[in-house]
């Protein structure tokens, strides 16, 4: 790739095309900025991986001219990976008092908080990072502290919103600065770098006062043990219900670890003043049904999850059934449609009444839908419009829109590097892009031997055959099969099985019988074949071989 100085640019590695992994990259007089390092989560699509991140290999190459990382606010997609990915990119980072109190936690989990130089920057504050002059704007968000990132360079300035909506009355942290854009527009704005997440949604995301309203009505109106999932970021909720609670005279006991570490990071920085300390889940067993009301972790069907062990009755502390109720003040992300409703059909099974937005006004997003998006392309007036965070059809819907208001969109893809200055801005290369999966505390390639290993095992099983050989490679006794999720030891198609497979054996020549890697491809290829013979099915094989 020709990467050159003079010149301004801009690479999504992660986040645009998708729903998640957020990973941006800005490029100026030979100098890289990041902007984001998010996680997303496994779907039906992967279920060899439950949590994902942007593959950073490009930018960790460079690393040299990676003069730092700018973290928008403190949702998981947008920050969730820089404890994972930091030591490839072992650059400063600068993120707002909030997220970096929660960054903090990840980091210290991590054994990483000495080394990493976190650089708090207050809202709406200033800074530079060589060629760039860079200021937060705040928006509101469904997490306190959320900010727009202006990029003041030689040649144009760029807004990357980050995650945002127009909400007049958000509970938590002032509403949109309108004034600031407006003032950003008179100055003169190159591109705007936006969300794309609710673009394909008429009208205004709502309010989060309108939920506090709502929430308070009907808490006040169900008996029994009442349970509420939630993104654990969204403070204004987690207060919202919180109050809703102390008002009907019930006390609140938090459930899930991200809950924890969210009460202590907001509490830190100078939210929940007007909320209680809250309780542990050890208390609830001490509190009458009628009393308690619990905020519960898992509101996407997180199989780990505090909700989804309660809804299987796995929980080593909560449990819930007959006349208590589970409120989701949640939406689902795309792709957790399955998970979420496996976990309602537990819970529902147990006798828990279930209560969603469907039913209640106890959500709005924290996404800007189209009318907001309008009003801030109106402010704003950029020259070109860069639709991010969203998969495809949520990216034509933004260029749709941003075309009718008199800007001219670029659609990209993860990996498309986007020359904004000098001379046209359009593509001009792609960089090497790709997922990887956090396995354990271990980060893997999704492309890689191991979950290639993996998925193949999820749909085709694995087998594994013994066979013990004497010196001159002849096979003693009948070999042993184990396939697990294919048949059992002892049914008449394993019996069937086996008997081919020993009978593919004995055709092995002599002369590979006496090298022992020959006789365990030979005898691996057998076992293909009789496996294919019998199941039509193309499992992971292996052989283990002992030889006497």
């Amino acid at each position: 790739m020709n990467e050159l100085n003079g010149d301004l640019a801009f690479l999504p590695l992660g986040g645009t095309g998708e729903i998640g992994m957020n990973l941006n990259l800005y490029r100026c007089d030979g100098t890289w900025l990041a902007v984001d390092c998010g996680i997303g989560f496994g779907g039906s699509e992967t279920p060899e991986a439950e949590i994902l991140m942007p593959d950073p290999s490009f930018i960790a190459d460079r690393r040299s001219a990676l003069i730092g990382l700018v973290i928008t606010h403190a949702h998981e997609d947008h920050l969730g990976a820089v404890a994972h990915l930091w030591p490839q990119l072992r650059c400063p980072v600068y993120a707002t008092p909030f997220a970096a109190a929660v960054l903090r936690r990840k980091l210290g989990e991590a054994q990483l908080l000495g080394q990493v130089p976190l650089h708090v920057i207050p809202t709406n504050g200033k800074f530079e990072l060589g060629p760039y002059k860079l200021e937060f704007l705040q928006m509101t968000h469904s997490v306190p502290e959320a900010q727009a990132l202006v990029l003041r360079t030689p040649y144009g300035t760029v807004l990357h919103s980050g995650d945002w909506k127009l909400d007049p009355n958000p509970l938590v942290g002032p509403p949109t600065n309108l004034e600031a854009f407006a003032e950003l527009g008179r100055e003169g704005v190159l591109a705007m770098v936006c969300d794309s997440t609710n673009a394909m949604v008429e009208g205004e995301s709502g309010s989060e006062a309108d939920v506090r309203r709502s929430m308070a009505t009907l808490i006040r109106s169900i008996s029994g043990r009442i349970a509420v999932t939630c993104f654990a970021s969204n403070v204004a909720r987690v207060e919202s219900i919180a109050l809703a609670a102390e008002a009907a005279g019930r006390s609140v006991v938090i459930v899930g670890r991200s809950l924890r570490n969210l009460d202590v990071a907001a509490r830190e920085c100078g939210y929940l003043r007007d909320v209680p300390e809250f309780l542990s889940e050890q208390d609830a067993e001490d509190i009458p049904d009628d009393n308690l009301l619990l905020i519960v972790t898992g509101s996407q069907g997180e199989p780990r999850s505090a909700l989804s062990r309660i809804a299987s009755d796995t929980h080593q502390n909560i449990s819930l059934g007959e006349g208590d109720t589970v409120v989701y003040s949640s939406r689902m992300i795309p792709g957790n449609e399955r998970a979420v409703m496996a976990v309602q059909d537990n819970l529902v099974k147990r006798g828990v009444r279930v209560l969603t937005d469907r039913d209640h006004s106890v959500h709005v997003s924290g996404h800007a839908a189209r009318d907001e998006i309008r009003r801030l392309y109106g402010l704003v007036k950029p020259r070109f419009a860069v639709p991010v965070h969203g998969e495809w059809r949520h990216l034509t819907a933004h260029a749709e829109l941003a075309r009718e208001e008199g800007v001219t969109p670029i659609l990209l893809e993860d990996g498309d590097i986007l020359n904004l200055a000098p001379g046209r801005v359009e593509v001009v290369d792609s960089a090497p892009v790709g997922r990887l999966a956090l396995d354990g505390n271990r980060i893997l390639p999704m492309n890689g031997g191991v979950l290639a290993a993996r998925r193949k095992m999820l749909f085709n099983g694995m087998v594994l055959a013994s066979l013990v050989i004497d010196g001159g490679g002849r096979v003693l006794g009948k070999p042993k099969l184990s396939a697990p999720g294919l048949f059992e030891v002892d049914d008449a198609e394993s019996i069937r099985v086996t008997g081919a497979f020993a009978a593919s054996l004995a055709e092995i020549p002599a002369n590979v019988r006496q090298d022992e890697d020959g006789f365990r491809d030979a005898a691996k290829t057998a076992l293909r074949r009789a496996l294919g013979r019998k199941l039509q099915k193309r499992p992971l094989v292996d052989v283990h071989l002992m030889r006497i």
